[in-house]
């Protein structure tokens, strides 16, 4: 099953390289032009300038590895023993507090189906094809992916408990406030190394990363690199951790030709029971009302910007997948709310296909309710034709998906908050 491993890690050599919010990113494929101007104003070492490197066509990638050896040169350290980096993330949303914790670690890469490493979202050529061309040029694992596993008694906090007295970093940054801290204590290393060893992981971000340290890794051991190439630098977080949230994505149709969404109702009202209400003021009041629809079965809300009205779709208590013409799907997907939108309403009601929606031709994804609700009521419309309103797909619904070896419809999950680049990195050699 899964093989994780501690490691030597690379981190900000702090505070000699500054405050680590000065010095942090998102992931970077969150990140416009605007923000990456921003970010890299802050510090000349935040790691922006190495997995965001400026530059025309392959020099970019060229370019962050000069801005990688930098930084190793001048504001990263590397620590001398091996061990597990504990990540806690304090964050506050609704007017609840979080606390989301797991550990930085290495696995042994396998690729997707072929080992304990378990994919939800398809991955596309193009986001691989970039980031395994800074990976070769960097040698090194400078992003983290991030991965689920179950333990239910909670024992790797146990195990790690007694030994986070002192952290290596600390901040407030982009909403949360993030604790690290190194455990090189060997036998609790070795009982969180044990705990992972009958249990599968689950993807929960970073499929494209993930990936491209698998083809990495081929390209390393076939060149006869040591067993260490077989492995890469993942986040591991517990899916029976009562800090870990998944927040909805939603969905903002435009620019197809003839979209009748009347008529697309009227066809639906085979498979669900529809509502139509005034849509909701805030988006407090919007989430609470989809909580509320979802609560026994799928449902998701559809409207058309400026309309004021709202239409909640409810499946039907006695759906047949196989009537619907939903045979073929896993029984997993046969009634989760994200597989029905795209299957029955987007790519059979509107004719948004399976390859329009991975190449996001007719789609665009919002994951603030806010923004969404702002579109549905009329600002800043643009060309979008229709908001669809989701809910936030359970994480058991997830491991399901991920168990029978399918996939879901891309952007299905957001697990909130996202991982920042910076904490650690991972040189090759």
């Amino acid at each position: 099953m899964a093989k994780i491993r501690p490691f030597c890690a690379f981190r900000y050599d702090l505070p000699r390289a500054g405050k680590a919010s000065d010095l942090l990113a998102p992931p970077y494929d969150v990140v416009d032009a605007t923000y990456r101007a921003e970010l890299g104003a802050r510090s000349a070492d935040n790691c922006i300038h190495v997995i965001l490197p400026e530059g025309e066509g392959d020099a970019r990638y060229t370019r962050g590895a000069q801005e990688f050896k930098r930084l190793i040169d001048s504001a990263l350290v590397r620590d001398d023993e091996p061990g597990l980096y504990v990540y806690h993330q304090r964050f506050e949303v609704g007017g609840q507090t979080y606390v989301r914790k797991g550990f930085i670690c290495l696995v042994e890469l396998t690729h997707f189906g072929n080992g304990p490493v378990l994919p939800h979202e398809r991955t596309l050529a193009g986001p691989k094809a970039d980031r395994l061309k800074l990976m070769q040029a960097c040698r090194a694992h400078l992003e983290l992916v991030f991965g689920l596993f179950s333990d239910p008694e909670r024992k790797w906090e146990q195990a790690v408990g007694g030994q986070l007295q002192n952290p290596v970093l600390e901040a407030d940054y982009d909403g949360s406030h993030h604790t690290l801290y190194r455990v090189s204590d060997r036998a609790a290393v070795d009982a969180v190394v044990g705990l992972l060893a009958d249990r599968n992981i689950y993807m929960a971000d970073g499929h494209h990363r993930y990936e491209t340290m698998c083809t990495y890794s081929d390209e390393l051991v076939a060149a006869g690199a040591s067993d260490d190439a077989r492995y890469g630098m993942i986040y591991l977080s517990n899916l029976d951790d009562p800090g870990l949230l998944v927040l909805p994505t939603h969905r903002l149709i435009h620019d197809v030709k003839g979209l009748d969404l009347a008529r697309t109702l009227q066809d639906l009202a085979a498979y669900f029971d529809i509502v139509r209400e005034p849509l909701p003021a805030t988006s407090t009041d919007l989430l609470a009302r989809m909580q509320q629809a979802g609560s026994e079965r799928a449902a998701f809300g559809l409207t058309v910007p400026g309309s004021g009205e709202l239409s909640i779709l409810t499946l039907k208590a006695d759906f047949d997948p196989a009537s619907a013409g939903l045979g073929d799907l896993p029984p997993a997907l046969q009634r989760l709310d994200v597989a029905l939108l795209h299957e029955l309403v987007l790519d059979r009601g509107f004719g948004i296909t399976r390859e329009a929606q991975a190449a996001k031709t007719n789609i665009d994804y919002y994951k603030s309710t806010d923004k969404t609700l702002a579109v549905a009521n009329g600002s800043d419309v643009g060309n979008t034709q229709l908001v669809c309103v989701m809910n936030a797909t359970p994480v058991a619904d997830v491991m399901a998906v991920c168990d029978s070896g399918e996939v879901m419809p891309q952007k299905s999950t957001f697990f909130y908050p996202k991982i920042p680049t910076g904490l650690t990195f991972r040189a090759i050699d």
